[in-house]
């Protein structure tokens, strides 16, 4: 695979060594991914769509606090449809998979890499509305409907892609999410389960942390590598 080097800390958000830091629109991401993105986010000011970053690159500190929160039942879980699960009823192991449904696991993430930016259109928004990028959202008759069916057609010209179009057993579909097609699958291509072990390992105050390591290989074969490639749509 062509594309940017990576090394095992820049992969599992202990480094940031590989991202800039923009303010207009304000994201963070590696500087061939913030150009690509930049130039997809002007052709869609020419059709009438404000696209604008709501999450971008995400250090592991970050990405832990949101697993902690989800784990410990601070954090509310969604199933595939966006309806809300009760912590309660599940067992450890679904509580795995049903974090993992809608957020990366730290270390694990594509957000790491710098290379994926979710998406939205400030223009389609009603006054007063807040984002919260669940599947009503982008539905027949969603708020963003449009947005999308424009990024159907224009994504791929400016070399990106949505790694979780279809459901594979990882991550829920998030046509929100796009990702950098040379960058993160260079990423993808570096990423390494013993260099995310010894992270996890070494982290302060992990919830679940032993439960996560004894299903590591299913995690990263599902949640990391389960995705849709360019094309696939």
């Amino acid at each position: 695979m062509n594309g940017p080097a990576f090394d095992a800390r820049e992969l599992t958000g202990l480094a940031r060594s590989h991202i800039q830091q923009y303010s207009q629109p304000r994201f963070a991401a590696r500087p061939e991914v913030a150009q690509a993105f930049l130039a997809l986010r002007a052709a869609a000011a020419q059709d009438g769509i404000d696209l604008l970053p709501i999450a971008s690159w995400r250090p592991f500190g970050a990405q832990l606090n949101i697993w902690n929160r989800k784990w410990s039942g601070q954090g509310v879980l969604h199933d595939i449809h966006g309806q809300v699960r009760e912590h309660a009823a599940m067992s450890p192991e679904e509580l795995v998979w049903a974090i993992l449904g809608w957020s990366g696991l730290p270390g694990a993430t594509r957000r790491h890499w710098g290379t994926d930016i979710d998406v939205f259109d400030r223009n389609a928004m009603p006054e007063g509305y807040r984002t919260r990028l669940l599947p009503q959202e982008v539905a027949p008759g969603g708020v963003y409907e449009g947005l999308h069916a424009w990024l159907d057609v224009h994504i791929a010209r400016f070399g990106f892609f949505r790694p979780y179009r279809r459901y594979r057993g990882g991550m829920y579909p998030e046509p929100w999410h796009l990702s950098h097609i040379a960058s993160a699958g260079a990423a993808l291509a570096a990423f390494s389960t013993e260099a995310l072990g010894d992270a996890l390992r070494a982290a302060d105050g992990m919830l679940g942390r032993e439960l996560v390591l004894e299903m590591l290989p299913e995690i990263v074969a599902r949640h990391v590598r389960g995705i849709d490639a360019p094309g696939d749509d």
